[in-house]
């Protein structure tokens, strides 16, 4: 894909993410107003956890990740059949997968409960969970197909409609908290999930009729399924690690006073605001092309990507970094402060947003460089450091939680984070020889020097301003602040300002 063609897909995928995450602040704003930071929407994120787990370690990253690149290199070589071949046995043997397994919890959904995310309820919260459990155990079914569908449309350059697919989602979810919720209570929420998930995989569904799609009922786990499964297994255990993460944090706030799983929610997903925008979304336009390069042979052009897609993630997420530390309180004020959700929850949240915010870059930088890895046939790497990370994480939110509550868990997930994406950069560099690592290393300077001049006039227009309120302060922050970087970035020529304007162009 040539740069300008880069850009252009880079930017409808970007549209697409900025429409998606802002509905799913939309949606966040919608819940805070219904549910505040309630024991109810405590087992309702709780809940949550377990489906979202099977998802991620099933077909998840890990099978997109493997199936990607392999369907890819059957397009590479023209072989259409081949590549229907593959796509039809990796739906029907994921369907099979997930079905069994989502069958299984929902059985035992009391005792998994008990002995996992709702280790720190009452039976009664308990039982709420394991009955909301049951119903969103569905969604991993559907999202496993429809993650499928994702990859065979984006190995054809094809990125709208996935794009499109997570708008539909949050619409449907933003549509049962405001119409369910009111008279079903949580179970509107998980209404709304439900339906969301069959028209994220729906939305999708016009694309592969009208590519002619060659469906077959067939299991047959030939050669380029084995090659799925083997480079799916060492990403499999790097999702695992994250999930266990996402449990274990789950599992330790729910000891602490109500409302702070919700808390932990609600920044959480404030902070992967930009991530998604950004990261996420420049990651899903460079993959199928790095995994071409990769399948060409083309070594300076995959390096050429790379340095570009991460110098340009890095240009947009370490300003965002430091603004979203800056002006948390003012922005949870202005998105969430209302109805059931009162100051105590926008404290609760800003705590823990702060910690999390640390690493929003290094969150972001992640998505491309385990991208790279995984374009190079590579996902044990990513593992094994992800691993390590993982058990980072577990021991620091153990020590942390005593003293810092919540906020200590999101700051031990942003150290673990921060220190997996350097040890992968040092990696990376040491595979390929050379990541472009100079270019990288100027451009990290200039944004950073941009970044402090940014911060400064930020915490000037915030004691300034403090006097009318924090909507003012949110807004004349975040407007002045990106007015100063830009402006600064001019001054220093950096070179991901002309990334930023050909994308405006387009």
């Amino acid at each position: 894909m040539s740069s300008n063609r880069l850009a252009r897909a880079a930017t409808i995928v970007m549209l697409f993410y900025v429409a998606s995450r802002l509905l799913g602040l939309v949606r966040d704003i919608v819940i805070s107003h219904q549910f505040g930071t309630s024991r109810a929407l405590d087992a309702y994120f709780a809940a949550f956890n377990i489906p979202d787990f099977v998802f991620n370690v099933i077909a998840g990253g890990a099978l997109g990740s493997a199936f990607l690149p392999t369907f890819a290199a059957a397009l590479a070589q023209s072989d259409m059949p081949r590549a229907w071949r593959l796509a039809s046995a990796v739906i029907n043997l994921t369907l099979v997968a997930l079905t069994s397994i989502a069958g299984l919890l929902a059985i035992f959904a009391p005792q998994v409960v008990a002995l996992t995310v709702g280790q720190g309820f009452t039976p009664t919260e308990q039982n709420l969970t394991a009955d909301l459990m049951r119903w969103m155990l569905i969604t991993p079914i559907v999202f496993g197909v429809s993650g499928i569908v994702m990859s065979i449309l984006n190995s054809h350059q094809h990125f709208a409609l996935p794009a499109l697919a997570p708008v539909v989602y949050n619409i449907a979810i933003i549509l049962g908290a405001i119409f369910l919720a009111p008279t079903m209570g949580v179970y509107g929420l998980v209404a709304g999930v439900v339906g969301g998930a069959f028209l994220h995989l729906l939305v999708q569904v016009p694309w592969l009729t009208r590519a002619q799609m060659l469906y077959t009922a067939t299991f047959e786990i030939n050669a380029d399924v084995r090659k799925v499964i083997r480079l799916m297994l060492p990403r499999t255990l790097g999702i695992v690690a994250v999930q266990v993460n996402f449990l274990v944090n789950t599992v330790l706030a729910s000891t602490l006073p109500a409302g702070r799983i919700a808390a932990l929610a609600y920044a959480w997903r404030v902070m992967l605001l930009p991530v998604g925008v950004v990261g996420q979304s420049l990651a899903t336009v460079v993959f199928p092309t790095l995994s071409a390069q990769t399948a060409r042979q083309e070594r300076e052009g995959f390096r050429n990507t790379f340095s570009t897609a991460l110098r340009a993630t890095l240009y947009l997420t370490i300003p965002a970094t430091v603004g979203l530390f800056v002006l948390g309180a003012p922005l949870v004020t202005l998105l969430f402060q209302r109805g059931q959700f009162d100051s105590q929850s926008t404290s609760e949240t800003v705590w823990a947003l702060q910690f999390y915010a640390l690493a929003l870059f290094a969150h972001s930088g992640l998505e491309i460089v385990t991208r790279a890895f995984f374009a190079l046939h590579d996902t044990l790497t990513p593992v094994a450091i992800g691993v390590g990370a993982m058990i980072l994480n577990l021991i620091l939110s153990l020590v942390l939680i005593a003293p810092l509550a919540q906020g200590g868990l999101a700051l031990a997930n942003s150290i673990a984070t921060i220190i997996e994406l350097l040890v992968l950069l040092a990696i990376l560099r040491q595979r390929m020889g050379d990541i472009d690592a100079r270019r990288i290393a100027a451009s990290i300077a200039r944004i950073a020097v941009a970044t402090l001049a940014m911060g400064v006039v930020i915490v000037g227009v915030a004691n300034l301003l403090a006097s009318f309120g924090a909507i003012v302060v949110a807004i004349a922050g975040a407007l002045v602040g990106a007015a100063v970087y830009l402006g600064a970035t001019l001054v220093l020529r950096s070179e991901e300002i002309g990334f930023v304007i050909q994308k405006i162009k387009s």
